[in-house]
């Protein structure tokens, strides 16, 4: 893959920004008092690995004007050292616009997490194309890597249209593409044939395909493997028959990736991934992580895999520091990982608990 040598970003993301409030001491929503709020996006949380790492990123969003939540929001993505573009929405009186809410506990034991998506209403369902400058952007400034979520591009009407386009004048100007497929049932009812139209223009575009099975599945309309067994061995071979049928129907693509995860309880995972790079495997095979809060893992690996694509990274260091930037993420009761440097990220990866003086 070719990054473009004269981009002044090196990640973009399309999303949608709210807030997430979580029990304080990992206890019950429903039992709880007290809650600590942070800001986030699926995208921002991608994001966070790079712009940490000191790489120059930035959003293309929408904010609820003169909205503390919205000031609240700006303000944590400077510090996170994540730009943003953003058109200011009238909120429109009490029953207008306003930004997610995600409530959410970490669980313990074997008590689930449990999350609550509010979304009534959120202000990143009217995301437009036509906000943004993208001839400033994306032909003048330049962009090394454009990331794109499903979750954004089934919100509405409106965001599959802004995805599609963004994807298209970037990916003119010489930006790689990353899409992360995020299926999910409630945001496709009753706009199934439109969206898969959509998620496949979208997809034929990529260089970097992420999502599991189901993602591929129900999203593109992949022909799954037959009905195999349910431990970790066979899902990884499932994954890979699935991946030689994408191959064949988006080969524009070089790497196609997914995380594996087995849950023992809600403080002990077996985490693993794989990916296919330029047509060659490449497994982290599942191993025993404490979690603090699973919520961002996934994410994480997402970031510390397109972090390693940008950096020029071999493919195989690519997926080690992508499974170690989701183990940092599930270790943290943020919803992102934020390393100080790479180091710490490798460390995490070998096993290198001992303190660090």
């Amino acid at each position: 893959m070719k990054l473009r040598e004269d981009a002044v970003y090196d990640l973009i993301a399309v999303t949608s920004m709210g807030v997430r409030i979580t029990p304080f001491s990992r206890q019950p929503v429903a039992t709880s008092n007290l809650f600590e709020m942070q800001a986030t996006s699926a995208e921002t949380n991608v994001l966070n690995i790079a712009a940490s790492l000191g790489m120059r990123t930035t959003i293309l969003t929408r904010f609820v004007k003169d909205s503390p939540i919205a000031s609240f929001i700006m303000s944590e993505l400077r510090k996170r050292n994540i730009g943003y573009f953003g058109e200011e929405v009238e909120q429109g009186g009490p029953w207008g616009y306003r930004h997610q809410f995600n409530i959410a506990d970490s669980g313990f034991g074997f008590r689930a997490p449990k999350v609550q998506n509010d979304r009534a209403g959120e202000v990143g369902r009217t995301i437009d194309y036509h906000d943004y400058d993208l001839d400033f952007i994306f032909k003048q400034q330049g962009c090394k890597l454009l990331h794109l979520s499903g979750l954004v591009a089934a919100l509405s009407e409106s965001t599959t249209e802004a995805c599609l386009k963004i994807a298209e004048y970037a990916k003119e100007n010489g930006s790689l593409i990353s899409f992360d497929i995020n299926y999910r049932a409630s945001f496709w009812k009753d706009r199934e044939d439109e969206l898969h139209e959509s998620f496949k223009k979208i997809a034929s575009m990529a260089d970097i395909l992420i999502g599991n099975e189901e993602d591929f599945q129900l999203a593109l309309g992949i022909k799954g493997p037959e009905a195999g067994g349910n431990d970790l061995s066979s899902k990884i071979d499932g994954f890979k028959v699935m991946i030689n049928e994408v191959q064949k129907e988006y080969p524009n693509a070089s790497v196609y990736g997914t995380t594996l995860r087995e849950v023992a309880s809600a403080n002990e995972h077996y985490w693993g991934a794989i990916i296919n790079y330029d047509g060659q495997w490449y497994v982290e095979q599942p191993r025993q992580i404490q979690v603090l809060d699973r919520i961002g893992g996934g994410d994480g690996f997402v970031g510390g895999l397109l972090y390693g694509i940008v950096k020029g990274f071999d493919p195989e260091s690519c997926l080690h520091f992508g499974w170690a930037s989701g183990a940092m993420a599930a270790s943290l009761l943020s919803d992102y990982a934020s390393p100080l440097n790479e180091d710490e990220i490798w460390s995490i990866y070998q096993g290198n608990a001992r303190v660090q003086r």
